[in-house]
């Protein structure tokens, strides 16, 4: 329990946000209100990232008495479900590949002192270590898997979870969710998402500063807990080559917020790592179940926690207008103008991106809804405070559809890797 304590106040996550203005604005100086929202970034005052590292030889287990069987704590993976009994790592450190298991049932990511502090162990039979390698388990024929961009992996791979309370998504559920770093400390920037193996989507405000030294951040691909490397499949990262900024971003209204990264490697992808779809350029997103990805905040300012696992936070599209006049009953006053670059969602209350989502997708459904494809609409760029009865703003993907396609076959690489 002191341990999850501990690594539950050293989480990270991505930070952005508008810090909230005491006074309210006076009609003569309108725009110096506005401008004093819009120049200041969502993407301040990260935490730096502290993960654990994993059970040494000599390190002893962590051991329990269960059901009245001793067991110890591993990692998902190396609990073999059918028979409770405990995989052991081949010489050289690797789980056998015949030891693969698919289908780890269910894990609760709540914590007592009853379970295993790292959310991805389980209590695994302690005297029945198999200290051979299981026998090849029988081929069992799976429903064929949609293929190309937007694939979320609804409820997540390996495993799913208990005790979600706080959105938390699958391991997986959104593979193309991407947090960028700083190489220097780890530190978190914004999050991202992945459009192409080499290429990410993130906001322009998040990065635009670092436009002359691309290489002072990383791109981390396949995270879902940050406080443990015990995913059957690891994350990658990837070191950013180059940044692309849309030339008309508006620094005052954050208008065209939209920047590609360009990475020195492509992202092998797999399971837990994809492509997100983006929507036909100019389209106008009307779904009322969409969802946004990542690790920030659950409210607003100093008392807000980050979530240490990813979280998915199901959210409607909302008209244009109806966004305009509801940001017109704020602080803003009710004669601002929302710049048609941006696209809202959101307006139920306790139901939102705060803090740390800057940079991160908005995705709604795409094509056949069998195929649980998903595209991206927009990409977090601010709001007025958190969780309130009101829309956040996102930056307008299929606005900037062509720009982004240009890009891209200008780096010589193929659109229709996100097309569908």
């Amino acid at each position: 329990m002191i341990k999850f304590i501990l690594l539950t106040i050293l989480s990270i996550i991505c930070v952005h946000s508008i810090p909230q203005q005491q006074q309210q604005p006076q009609q003569q100086d309108f725009e110096r209100v506005v401008q004093s929202i819009f120049n200041t970034s969502r993407s301040s005052g990260f935490n730096q990232i502290v993960l654990p590292e994993p059970l040494g030889p000599t390190e002893e287990p962590q051991i329990f008495i269960k059901d009245n069987v001793q067991c110890r704590c591993v990692p998902y993976h190396r609990c073999d479900p059918r028979n409770n009994t405990v995989i052991n790592d081949s010489p050289d450190g690797n789980t056998n590949e015949d030891e693969q298991i698919d289908g780890f049932g269910l894990l609760d990511i709540r914590f007592d002192s009853q379970s295993c502090q790292d959310v991805l162990d389980v209590c695994c039979g302690y005297e029945k270590i198999s200290e051979k390698p299981l026998p090849v388990k029988p081929v069992v024929t799976q429903p064929t898997r949609p293929t190309g961009c937007g694939i979320r992996n609804v409820g997540g791979i390996d495993f799913q979870i208990t005790g979600n309370t706080m959105n938390e998504a699958g391991f997986g559920e959104f593979p193309w969710t991407l947090a960028i770093l700083k190489n220097a400390d780890e530190s978190c920037v914004c999050g991202a998402s992945l459009i192409h193996p080499q290429v990410v989507l993130t906001a322009n405000h998040c990065v635009r500063k670092m436009v002359n030294n691309p290489g002072s951040l990383k791109v981390r691909a396949g995270e879902w807990d940050t406080q443990t490397t015990k995913e059957r499949l690891p994350y990658q990262e990837r070191v950013v080559r180059n940044i692309i900024s849309h030339p008309q971003y508006d620094i005052r209204t954050l208008g065209n917020d939209i920047a590609l990264l360009v990475l020195q490697t492509p992202f092998t992808l797999d399971d837990h790592i994809g492509v997100v779809c983006l929507p036909p350029a100019s389209s106008v997103p009307s779904s009322s179940n969409c969802y946004a990805s990542g690790w920030g905040k659950d409210i607003f300012g100093k008392q807000g926690k980050y979530s240490v696992i990813m979280k998915r936070i199901p959210l409607p599209i909302v008209s244009f207008d109806t966004c305009q006049n509801e940001l017109r009953k704020t602080r803003l006053g009710n004669t601002f103008q929302l710049h048609p670059t941006f696209v809202c969602a959101g307006g139920v209350e306790g139901v939102d991106t705060c803090e740390g989502d800057g940079g991160a997708p908005l995705v709604c459904p795409a094509g056949n809804p069998a195929d649980n494809r998903y595209a991206q609409n927009g990409i977090v760029a601010w709001g007025i405070g958190c969780n309130e009865a009101r829309p956040a703003v996102y930056a307008n993907v299929a606005l900037a559809r062509q720009w982004i396609d240009t890009q891209v076959r200008g780096l010589g690489f193929d659109p229709s890797v996100y097309s569908y």
